[in-house]
């Protein structure tokens, strides 16, 4: 196994609300459009001198050599999947680059620019490329005019802020939103990833597996046994940087947090940070013995 350090871009492109799409299409419609886009993406990662390392589920991790390529390529990629609707459908794309040293070891690519990419990936929106202060000052004159500061944030590996910049691809500018330079706007941090636990079984969510289900069916990522519980009860989904309980079932969720204050969530969505405890139907203080638990991991969730 060989591994060298060296300076690349790494850049993350991710299919926007990939879970409405397989929702409104059906899983093997949805796929067709998925495929469609990756394909589409590895096609302009090369036009620009790029590759792609891997797919990972509805994304794709490219590097380049230079910055200037990848800003061309993230900028390309937005402009063609909005023109040429890949699968047929009108799919929206979020990327996230940062140009820095990484490990590469057989091909794949690893190390604090991966995971400053990936999180930017996370925290962009549908049809925004974010990138950081360090690839703007990489990039050729012509190039910078195309960047623009927008947030700031800490990043994987320091300890100081940092400005995140926003690539602009649109021809139309006129539609941008005005940026207030005079306010000091930090977006959420890496907070770690979220751990499941039930009975002998652990689950971590992140961006590799960034939902589960809870119920009583048996396709469910937790099984839960109890009339009280629903067929499918809640789940629990990533989103950008955080997780949230979302409840569809008939009683509810009932969800001890680390305060010890218990809160019930029927038809509705909260909040997971810390620590706490699920029981589905029932309270754990009306006698509750199915219980899930819930834990922060600080580790970084973008550890690709």
């Amino acid at each position: 196994m060989t591994s060298q350090s060296q300076n690349l871009a790494v850049l993350f492109a991710d299919i926007s609300d990939s879970t409405g799409l397989y929702s409104t299409l059906g899983d093997n419609a949805a796929r067709v459009v998925v495929n469609a886009c990756l394909s589409l993406i590895g096609n302009v990662a090369e036009r620009n001198k790029g590759r792609i390392v891997k797919t990972i589920g509805d994304e794709a991790l490219c590097v380049f050599r230079r910055a200037d390529d990848a800003v061309l390529a993230a900028s390309e990629m937005q402009s063609q999947i909005d023109a040429k609707r890949p699968g047929k459908y009108h799919v929206k794309i979020h990327v996230g680059l940062h140009y820095g040293p990484v490990l590469v070891e057989n091909n794949d690519v690893f190390g604090d620019t991966v995971n400053a990419a990936a999180y930017l990936r996370a925290v962009a929106a549908a049809e925004q490329i974010l990138t950081t202060e360090t690839t703007e000052k990489n990039l050729s004159p012509e190039l910078k005019a195309n960047v623009r500061p927008v947030f700031k944030a800490v990043l994987k590996g320091s300890t100081e802020e940092s400005t995140v910049y926003q690539v602009v691809w649109h021809q139309d500018i006129a539609a941008l939103t005005d940026v207030n330079l005079r306010s000091h706007k930090i977006i959420p941090g890496d907070q770690g990833s979220l751990l499941v636990a039930y009975r002998n079984l652990t689950l971590r969510l992140d961006q590799t597996r960034p939902n589960i289900t809870i119920g009583r069916d048996d396709d469910c990522d937790f099984v839960v046994p109890g009339k009280l519980a629903s067929r499918k009860h809640v789940s629990i989904r990533l989103l950008r940087t955080h997780f949230y309980l979302v409840d569809s079932s008939l009683n509810g969720t009932f969800v001890t947090l680390e305060s010890g204050e218990e809160v019930h969530v029927l038809r509705g969505e909260l909040l997971l940070e810390g620590s706490g405890k699920l029981a589905l139907g029932r309270s754990a203080r009306e006698g509750a013995t199915e219980i899930i638990t819930f834990i922060r991991d600080r580790r970084s969730m973008y550890r690709v």
